[in-house]
Parts: structure tokens; C-alpha cells; sequence
């Protein structure tokens, strides 16, 4: 197995210390071989459908592209389910455990490929049997239990399109998307648990159902045992449901274009958008990427310790584990509930070969301290992966040393909900080159990513510019559904020709990946443009400093100032000489230009429960509006009080410097 080495020097642009002849050779002789892949052009992804999948029509054309909408694979036809289940039941991996599970209760559960085989069967043929077919739409409103990726197998099988919404959205949310959809099949659940607390599903989606008059069906998963009272007209129980089904259920065959499922965005950016992915494109995207990236052998457990709520989810929990034939971890409830060690329990419980999370999980079990981590037998990681977001350099060193031993390289993705699966990231799998805390690194096979500036050239090494990537893959999205002209200009009016992923990013000499946030999340200082993440990595290499948010405000003689809010470590107290360190080493690290114009402590922060920051909130709050628009996708609502309450606090002269 190969794997990345070497740390080189942190900080965006950097290309380290000089490099010895056989790392040189590493970087030079990789970059040749992404090369080659884009020379193939349409023919290195010919090549990696026909591979990597099980078709029941072989294709003859690859790729069928009318700019900006991409048809992967579009005369071949294939089963989704299939091809994460069916294909292994006639081998060993048939009685390989697909899923560990583990709820926050402690209950647990395994399931095999051939046992989870034959629960999507029955739930496949009852629902067909009720004359559910891929005409229709369904929205799935579960808890992190084997039941979540049962159903979206067997409505996979079904060929009916779906929609997951995560388990924390309010009934408004789920109601919005059943009725943007016409769905007629809700699967839900009693309840489930978070942070010692039963959510209680079942009475947020009859409130949502209230609302949304299409659903004929609702499937009601028993979990927490909560009594529940359902209508014979419309409900019916999961095991119920299960008994009147078959264990052999023939899969029907899709056109490689049929729609598998839909996305909402996260409420991140204003007003959710519906990302449709394909089922042909996708799945081959997925099922190589897992396989090129995280080099996960057949015997080894791998954990993406995310929500299947969220593409990270669907693609690297469900559909991309599942092709491969893999045991992953499935976990129900929060990584620091009831202790901060409980994901590092999990990993030596399991002895977990590979965990995948988020830089925000990270930056949140970071500030309880070392011990928890300590604690625990690790010894059985072998490689760390990051998602989501760019990682700080000081918690990439945290996790690369603490979690990882210094043994484990790290993964460091890149990627969105609409491009399906990864697109920049070191590749263990394929070769072995040198790490760098807080960069991607390159492009993955057949990924034709640049960055470019205002006009759409290429920017020179260490100069700022907009991510893009040049062509279509097969992971991308097809459309978003209902709006194909939003989809047109949201991607492609900015750079004619080229996706627009929305990013601020640059390349090192070493045409490393690094990404700076979202473009939309940076300051304009006295002309200056500075992201938020350029300044919250330099906050971050204090050591008492365990999470930050940047923001600009108005100001009248500069235009905008930055505004930080910042979490500290367990031992970190507030304190005006902690603020001033705090500025010093912004200072340091980009110059006085960047220094914050104040500083607030405050204990947590505004995130969306797929870990990320959601800093319009939080730039809405720095601004004193009193709305700071839609919070059903928070993690704790409390939080937005929070940075509230710092705000209100500028007399206390401890938490606040000018």
C-alpha cells in the first residue's frame, strides 16, 4: 500500500523546504501520470466505467456532452443497487459485514452484504407491490441507523429518485422538499437519539405531512420505542412492511442518466437548491475515487464519521463503500456525546483502519485536549482523511501527530455536494507523494482543475484566483432540478466553458491545491482582499485557540474591517492580553492588515450539522441585524445566542479588544 510522506512547511503557497531528488521525482512523476490521464481524454473515463461497474447494457458512447449538461455513459443501463450489493453475493465479500453500527444509546448492530441484500430485497418488492415505481419521488427522513441506507438501496432498486433530508432539519424543511418533489413516500422513523435526547421524528414529520398532501405512503421505522399512532389510510410499520416482502427481488435495469437522487443544499448560501445526481457517472466516480484515495483493502474498516444526510454521506457511506465491497462504521449521534472521547472509543472498538471527518469535528474535540485522545488504542489507523472544508494547518498537525501517531498521512479532499465525489486530493492508492498541512495537493485522474483570475487565466504560482475545473466527470451533477437555467448560470456564465466552483484556491511551485474558502466569504481591507480562512488559520497557531470565525463589518475608512469570534481550548481563559497575542499573530503571519479589529470569546459556534461554520450568521450578527435568516440546519440554535451575547457584551473589557 502506498501512502503520502513528508510535511513540508505549512501556510498557503508553501512549497516547503528544498526537496530531496526522490520527493522531487514523486511530485514530477505523479503529475505526468494525471497528465496522461487528461491527454486520454474521454477515453481514461471509457476505461474506468467499463471497470468499475457491472452493467446490465454495456455502453457504447461515454460521454454525450451538450455545455453546460453532461450525459455520462448514456446508452448503457445499469442498477444502482446491484452494483453495491448483487455483484459481491456470489463471493467472499457476500458474507463480509457491510456495517458496523452503533447507536448513541450503545445498541449495535452488524449486517452483512448478503443480510443487508436481502432487507433491501423485501423492501423493494412490498413497495413495488403498492405500485411505487421511477415515476415517483420519495423523501427519507432518518436517524443514523442501517435502516437509512437500507432504504435508499431498495428505492435505488426501484429506480425511484429520492431525496435524504438529515434527521435535525425542523418540519418546515422537510415539508419544503416533499412538496418541491410531489413525493408520494415518506420514510421516517419514531425517533432518534442526539446528545442524550430522543428527537422525535415521527411528530416533526406528521407536522411536515400537515403540509404536503402528495405523500400517500409514510413508513414509520421503530427505533426509540416512543408510541406512535399511525394512520391505516397512509402509515404503515417498517417491519411490517418488511414481512409482506420477498428476499429475491429481481433489479430492474436504468438508463445510466436516470435520476438517483437529490440534494438540498445545506442553507449555507440563501435559498436551497435541489443538485440532481445521475446513477451510471456517479457510481463509477464514487467507486474509483474510494478505491484511489483511501486504498482501503478488503479486510480493513474504514469510518467516514459524517451524516449520511449530506453527500459525504451518500457517496463515501453508502454508494462508494458499498461498490467496493468495504465495512464501514455507521454511527448514530454526536462525536463528543457523553464524552469527548467517544469517537476515539469507537475507532479502538472497532479498530478502525481509516477515518474520514470533518476539519470543524476536529477543531471541536481538539479543544477538550490531548487526553481524551491519549486514552485510547489507535494503533490500528492507517490513514486520516478530511472533508468538507480546508483544514488549518495547526489542526492538520493536531491530527496527524495526536490522532495519527505521525504515521497515518492524511487525506485532505476536496470536493461539493454538486461535483458528486472528490476532486483534489493526495491519492494513496495510485502513488506516494509528499504532504503539506492545509493543501489538497493535485487533481485526481482525469480532473482538469485550475485556478484562474478575474479574466480566466491561469494565476502564477501563490497568487490567489477562483477554482474551476476545465471538463466535465462522471460524478458532476446533471442539473438542478426544476431550474436547469440557475444550474447554467450558478456554474457556468463566470468562467464560459469551465465549472465555477466558488472558491477562492491557488497553486504552490509544486502545483499543490490550496483552497481559501468560499469566494463569497472575503474581506475587502483598504482594498486589500483577504478570506476568512487566511485569517482563521493564523488565529489557530495559538495554542489556546481551539475554533475561529472571521467576518468583515463596515468601516468607513477602510470599507470593511475584520471581526473575529474565537473558541478556546479547555485550559484557554479570556483575557485582553490573550486578544492582543491573538492579533500579533495575525500580524505575523499576514500583517497588520489582517489584524482583527476586535475579538470575542464566546463558547461556541453557529455551524450547520454537517460541521460547517455558517458564517452568514455569524457576519449577521457582527452587523447588528436582528435576522440572521433560516436556522433549521444549526447544530445548536443556542450558539447564535451566544455570539449574540458577545456582541451585547462590549463593556466587559476581558472578552472585547479595540
Amino acid at each position: 500500500m502506498a501512502g503520502a510522506s513528508g510535511t513540508g512547511e505549512d501556510g498557503p503557497g508553501a512549497s516547503g523546504p528544498p526537496r530531496g531528488p526522490e520527493e522531487a521525482a514523486a511530485i514530477s512523476g505523479y503529475r505526468a501520470r494525471l497528465a496522461a490521464t487528461l491527454a486520454q481524454g474521454t477515453s481514461f473515463w471509457e476505461r474506468v466505467g467499463r471497470e468499475e461497474l457491472v452493467w446490465r447494457t454495456p455502453f457504447t458512447q461515454t460521454l454525450d456532452w451538450q455545455p453546460p449538461f453532461a450525459r455520462w455513459y448514456p446508452d448503457g443501463r445499469l442498477n444502482a443497487a446491484e452494483n453495491c450489493l448483487d455483484r459481491h453475493l456470489a463471493t467472499e465479500a457476500g458474507r463480509r459485514i457491510a456495517y458496523l453500527w452503533e447507536g448513541e444509546d450503545g445498541s449495535r448492530r452488524t449486517l452483512t452484504y448478503e443480510e443487508l441484500a436481502r432487507a433491501v430485497n423485501r423492501l423493494a418488492s412490498a413497495l413495488d407491490a403498492e405500485g411505487f415505481g421511477p415515476d415517483d419521488f420519495a423523501a427519507i427522513y432518518l436517524p443514523m441507523v442501517p435502516e437509512l441506507p437500507i432504504a435508499m438501496l431498495a428505492l435505488a432498486r426501484l429506480g425511484i429518485p429520492f431525496t435524504t433530508v438529515f434527521s435535525g432539519f425542523s418540519a418546515a424543511a422537510l415539508s419544503d422538499r416533499i412538496r418541491d418533489l410531489g413525493a408520494r413516500l415518506l420514510i421516517t422513523a419514531d425517533g432518534g437519539w442526539r446528545r442524550g435526547k430522543i428527537v422525535p421524528l415521527r411528530a416533526i414529520a406528521e407536522e411536515a405531512l400537515a403540509t404536503a398532501p402528495t405523500v400517500t405512503r409514510s413508513v414509520v421505522v421503530r427505533r426509540t420505542g416512543e408510541r406512535v399512532d399511525l394512520n391505516p389510510a397512509r402509515d404503515v410499520g417498517w417491519d411490517e412492511l418488511l414481512r409482506r416482502g420477498d428476499e429475491e427481488f429481481a433489479a430492474p435495469a436504468f438508463p445510466s442518466d436516470h435520476l438517483l437522487y437529490l440534494l438540498y443544499s445545506s442553507g449555507t448560501t440563501g435559498v436551497p437548491k435541489a443538485i440532481a445526481h445521475g446513477t451510471g457517472g456517479y457510481l463509477a466516480h464514487v467507486r474509483a475515487t474510494m478505491r484511489w484515495v483511501f486504498d482501503v483493502q478488503p479486510h480493513e474498516v474504514f469510518w467516514c464519521a459524517a451524516d449520511i444526510g449530506w453527500v459525504t454521506g451518500h457517496s463515501y457511506i453508502v454508494f462508494g463503500p458499498l461498490a467496493n465491497g468495504l465495512t464501514s462504521v455507521l454511527y448514530e449521534g454526536a462525536f463528543d456525546h457523553p464524552s469527548p472521547s467517544r469517537m476515539w472509543e469507537i475507532v479502538e472498538r472497532y479498530r478502525v483502519n481509516v477515518l474520514h471527518t470533518s476539519p470543524t469535528a476536529l477543531r471541536a474535540l481538539r479543544k477538550h485536549g490531548d487526553e481524551h485522545v491519549r486514552h485510547h488504542d489507535l494503533s490500528s489507523l492507517r490513514m486520516l482523511g478530511t472533508v468538507g472544508e480546508a483544514i488549518n494547518p495547526e489542526v492538520w498537525r493536531w491530527y496527524h501527530e495526536i490522532v495519527g501517531g505521525g504515521r497515518c498521512p492524511i487525506v485532505d479532499t476536496w470536493w461539493q455536494t454538486e461535483t458528486g465525489g472528490m476532486l483534489v486530493s493526495a491519492a494513496p492508492g495510485l502513488a506516494s507523494i509528499p504532504m503539506k498541512p492545509g493543501s489538497a495537493t493535485l487533481p485526481l485522474p482525469g480532473i482538469d482543475a485550475d485556478v484562474v483570475n478575474e479574466k480566466g487565466e491561469p494565476t502564477k504560482p501563490g497568487e490567489k484566483g477562483f477554482a474551476i475545473v476545465r471538463r466535465p466527470w462522471p460524478g458532476m451533477l446533471l442539473t438542478l432540478h426544476k431550474d436547469p437555467e440557475r444550474y447554467r448560470r450558478s456554474y457556468w456564465e463566470r468562467f464560459p466553458g469551465c465549472y465555477y466552483a466558488g472558491d477562492f484556491a491557488l497553486r504552490d511551485a509544486d502545483g499543490y491545491f490550496w483552497f481559501l474558502g468560499r469566494a463569497d466569504e472575503v474581506l475587502k481591507v483598504a482594498a486589500h482582499r483577504l478570506g476568512t480562512i487566511e485569517i482563521e488559520s493564523a488565529l489557530l497557531t495559538h495554542p489556546a485557540v481551539a475554533e475561529a470565525a472571521v467576518c468583515g463589518v463596515p468601516d468607513e475608512e477602510k470599507g470593511e474591517v475584520p471581526v473575529a469570534f474565537v473558541v478556546l481550548r479547555g485550559s484557554g481563559s479570556p483575557s485582553p492580553q490573550l486578544a492582543a497575542e491573538l492579533r500579533r499573530a495575525v500580524d505575523a503571519r499576514i500583517g497588520k492588515i489582517a489584524r482583527p479589529r476586535r475579538i470575542y470569546f464566546v463558547r461556541s459556534l453557529p455551524k450547520t450539522r454537517s460541521g460547517k461554520i455558517m458564517r452568514r450568521v455569524v457576519r449577521a450578527v457582527a452587523t447588528g441585524q436582528e435576522d440572521v435568516g433560516d436556522l433549521t440546519t444549526l447544530d445548536d440554535e443556542a450558539s447564535v445566542d451566544e455570539v449574540r451575547a458577545a456582541l451585547e457584551s462590549l463593556r466587559d473589557a476581558e472578552t472585547v479588544v479595540d
